[in-house]
């Protein structure tokens, strides 16, 4: 006998099947700090104080493979704490019933 398409999702909730929950908000947060990282890098890159000897744009790729992988890093140890704000308004948002922000109504 076969079982139901309707019973089959039943099993677990909808928030977790999703990628939502506590995990899912915090891997949006480490990403969303990975990137703010990725784009300081790139802009400190470009502050170059004299010219790359070395340089081609095969080195250029890999430095940006390189930096990205560094900026992973960075984020996934939550020392800057960008992702640890970005958690906490995202769940004062969800938690609300409706948008509290400031002034601007």
């Amino acid at each position: 006998m076969t079982t139901p398409v309707s019973s089959i999702g039943s099993t677990t909730p909808a928030p977790a099947a999703a990628g939502g929950g506590d995990g899912g908000l915090r891997k949006a947060a480490e990403a969303f700090e990975a990137v703010i990282l990725r784009q300081l890098m790139s802009s400190m890159r470009q502050a170059k104080l004299g010219d790359d000897i070395f340089g081609s744009s095969a080195t250029d790729n890999f430095r940006e493979m390189a930096d990205a992988r560094t900026a992973d890093s960075i984020a996934a140890m939550r020392q800057f704490g960008i992702a640890d704000m970005v958690e906490r308004q995202f769940r004062g948002l969800g938690n609300a019933t409706g948008f509290k922000g400031g002034d601007a109504q």
